[in-house]
């Protein structure tokens, strides 16, 4: 067939001087384009990677990339090298394109030993943005801090690595392109995606919904989820294709910061507020994993939303059994543990991070999860999944028949709401939010029964957790404080930038069932603001009066 070749693979020997900076970070390992563009850069961290997870010859390796600039380029190199290391088949998808869930899904299909992920997730992208790379392990989630560490290790001692020669890789044709016993092979992952989705959720009643005059506003953002969009709300649902915003994935996502939040997707807020609003408007980021749920007149917090999932999951088909357990990142706000303790379910507190849930989700203790930084997921991948949730919201909205505020409304008066935001203050000197850190670490034993602005702090400490699984410990995972009005202040130093370091300040407040649920979230978390600036000193430290962002 063309572009077969005869067995043995013509392999060279590339040496190289080690990079000392490759210490992956939650999510990999990220930086600017430029520094990926230095001299044998990505070539020695992917060495270090298939070096050190040393799959067996002829194993399965899952590749692919969110589109951004070097997408196409990094992946061919990879696909080179995994054929040097004995590695006997590749799997990305057309384009080199796979979102961040897709990509999980097909390594738990394909047995695979792991994937690599080409994304900084909802960075910038283009020749000046970001640059990112990650390994997920064989049940398809994040590798571990221990694995992560044991690749940088073998980073930093790297003096070579192999190259295969093969033939040019055509990654825009679907099917497999055989070299001796070397095999590329180009799926459409939208496809394999959307037969998964059609198994959970109710795509005739979707469709149905669809053509009863309801409307459907989906941003892709210029990124990953364009083309998965096509596929299931257009193709297999039938929404018209005006429903899609921003579908083709370029390099540069088009100048979007894609990053579905209130600040860089100011646009879809305005959309929400119009008069003439859609009944759904949803959006993803740069690799699909993050989603941003909005109505009419309104903004679904993701602490919101996966409480909502839970209390409404039974009335979707691939939900109907319920859970057995659900989990929320620390900093997420309590909404979640309210819905569960009414259902009489676990809800674990783990870190930020997903590759924590991961865990739970393989030992079959939870099935639901989320975190406030717009990321929803279940049991059928081992990563937050943008797609799966704007189709939960779909498949609620359709079930019920309600709109979303109508749907919030009611969850509230059952539940209460907690108002939440996140106050982001952006530093370009990482060893002042350092020093604020530990400065504030160092008087929690002190801080136990004080008043501060209004209210008595009940609890203070940084946060130690304990993985139900293995009995692994993870300290100092964020410092919180709560206090006797049944608020909340979380601080904790972001670990996705490429520079700098943004501090980040969970702001929380329970108001009952009977309560007031309408107002502004800034509003009814002044107080607690005040407390938190005040209580970490945040403008001692950084210089900021105000944050650079409230999410």
């Amino acid at each position: 067939m063309p572009g077969a070749m005869s067995d043995p693979l013509q392999v060279s020997t590339i040496h190289c001087q080690p990079y000392r900076d490759q210490r992956p970070g939650t999510a990999g390992l990220r930086k600017k384009v430029e520094v990926f563009r230095q001299p044998h850069y990505l070539e020695t961290f992917v060495e270090a990677i298939l070096r050190t997870i040393a799959p067996p010859p002829g194993a399965t390796l899952i590749v692919g990339g969110d589109g951004r600039y070097l997408n196409e380029h990094g992946i061919e190199l990879i696909t080179r090298m995994a054929a040097a290391h004995g590695i006997g088949k590749v799997v990305t998808g057309i384009g080199g394109l796979l979102s961040t869930p897709a990509a999980s899904l097909l390594i738990r299909r394909q047995r695979a030993a792991g994937g690599l992920l080409l994304t900084a997730s909802h960075n910038p992208g283009g020749p000046s943005g970001d640059f990112g790379i990650k390994f997920n392990t064989p049940s398809g989630g994040q590798a571990p801090a221990s694995l992560s560490e044991a690749i940088f290790a073998t980073a930093c001692e790297i003096h070579d690595y192999r190259l295969a020669s093969l033939p040019p890789l055509d990654l825009h044709r679907p099917g497999r392109q055989r070299f001796g016993s070397f095999t590329l092979e180009v799926i459409d992952g939208p496809a394999v995606y959307a037969e998964l989705m059609e198994s959970l959720f109710d795509f005739e009643r979707m469709a149905a919904w669809l053509r009863d005059g309801h409307r459907l506003r989906f941003d892709a953002l210029h990124a990953v989820t364009g083309p998965y969009a096509e596929e299931i709300f257009c193709r297999r649902l039938g929404a018209p294709r005006e429903s899609l915003l921003h579908a083709e994935p370029l390099p540069d996502f088009g100048g979007f910061h894609p990053d579905p939040n209130p600040v860089d997707a100011a646009h879809l807020i305005a959309l929400a507020n119009d008069a003439a609003a859609p009944d759904l408007i949803a959006a993803s980021d740069g690799d699909g994993d993050r989603n941003m749920i909005l109505g009419p007149g309104m903004l679904v917090h993701p602490c919101d939303s996966v409480a909502v999932m839970l209390a409404n999951a039974q009335q979707l088909p691939g939900y109907r059994d319920g859970f057995p357990g659900v989990a929320r990142s620390m900093p997420t706000s309590r909404a979640l543990d309210a819905v569960a303790r009414e259902l009489g379910l676990p809800c674990y507190e783990t870190p930020t991070g997903w590759r924590y849930f991961c865990n739970l989700l393989d030992a079959g203790l939870i099935g639901l999860c989320g975190e406030e930084s717009f990321g929803t997921g279940a049991a059928h991948t081992r990563e937050k999944d943008g797609l799966w949730a704007v189709l939960f919201w779909l498949n609620l909205l359709a079930a019920t028949g309600r709109s979303i505020p109508d749907i919030m409304r009611r969850h509230w008066q059952r539940f209460g709401r907690h108002y939440y935001q996140r106050h982001d203050y952006h530093v370009d000197d990482a060893g002042r939010a350092e020093a604020l850190v530990a400065e504030l670490r160092a008087r929690l034993p002190a801080l136990a029964g004080q008043d501060c602005a209004g209210s008595r702090v009940t609890l203070a400490e940084d946060f130690c957790y304990r993985d139900p699984v293995d009995g692994s410990e993870s300290a100092q995972q964020g410092i919180r404080v709560f206090f006797a009005d049944d608020s909340r202040i979380v601080y904790r130093l972001s670990g996705t930038g490429t520079s700098g370091a943004t501090l980040r300040v969970y702001l929380e407040r329970h108001e009952p069932a009977a309560g007031r649920h309408d107002a502004e979230a800034g509003e009814q978390l002044a107080a607690v603001a005040k407390r938190a600036r005040l209580l970490g000193r945040i403008e001692h430290f950084t210089g900021l009066a105000e944050p650079s962002a409230r999410i």
